[in-house]
This record gives structure tokens, C-alpha cells and sequence, in this order.
């Protein structure tokens, strides 16, 4: 049996299938229900189902991102290369696989399924 990790970003990258999103998930709800009664969300944008974008990211706002997402050790590669998120959107298949000096299975993950995504999702909002 394939067991996929889930990841509090999963949402913000649409990455579940509309099966999986329900109203029924508790930060969801409570959005629902303030905008229903007008009241003000102070959370952050990460909290309101919204990522950054990644073009702002400091070096320790992509490491954080990526020990977020599960990649606690691969996530110092980040760091010791000191790659900021402009750096993470111009970043190849390639130089994630060799660049990083992280093994082989954790970089292609990362690569499929956080930087091409973001790197989609930047363009997608950044695209007139």
C-alpha cells in the first residue's frame, strides 16, 4: 500500500482532490463563520489557507516551509546553500537532485511536489 504524507500546505497548493476538502475541517468552518458574521480574521495568511508568496521568503522562511512540510533534515540543505525563495523559484529539477547534496528520494520529492508546484503557483499569480 502507497501511503502519501499529508502536509499543512496540501491546501494552499490544492493539492487534495475536491473529495477530500470538506467545510467540516475545523480552520475552515471557523472561516466560514466569521465571514458569515463579519468578523475580522487576525490569523496569518499561512493560517488562512494562504501561502506567501514565495518570492519573499528569506532563507529561514524556506527552511521553515520545507521542516513544515516533513523535510526537517533536508531543510539545513536550504539553509547551507542559503537559498531564499527567489532562489527556490529559479531552482531546476537538477539542482534540487544536485545541488542540494541531499539523497535522492527526499530531493525528488521535493522537487515534484514543493518547488514545481510553488514555481507553478508564483507564475499562475504573477501572469497577467
Amino acid at each position: 500500500m502507497l501511503l502519501v504524507e499529508r502536509s499543512p500546505y496540501d491546501d494552499v497548493l490544492q493539492l487534495k482532490t475536491p473529495n477530500e476538502r470538506t467545510p467540516t475541517d475545523s480552520k475552515e468552518t471557523a472561516a466560514m463563520e466569521n465571514k458569515a458574521n463579519g468578523s475580522v480574521d487576525n490569523k496569518s495568511p499561512m493560517e488562512n489557507g494562504q501561502l506567501p508568496d514565495p518570492a519573499d521568503w528569506a532563507v529561514t522562511d524556506v527552511v521553515n516551509y520545507f521542516k513544515a512540510v516533513g523535510f526537517d533534515e533536508q531543510a539545513n540543505a536550504f539553509q547551507d546553500q542559503e537559498i531564499d525563495g527567489k532562489s527556490l523559484l529559479l531552482m531546476t529539477r537538477n539542482d534540487v537532485l544536485t545541488g542540494l547534496s541531499i539523497k535522492l528520494g527526499p530531493a525528488l520529492k521535493i522537487y515534484e511536489y514543493h518547488v514545481k508546484p510553488l514555481q507553478t503557483q508564483h507564475l499562475k499569480n504573477n501572469t497577467s
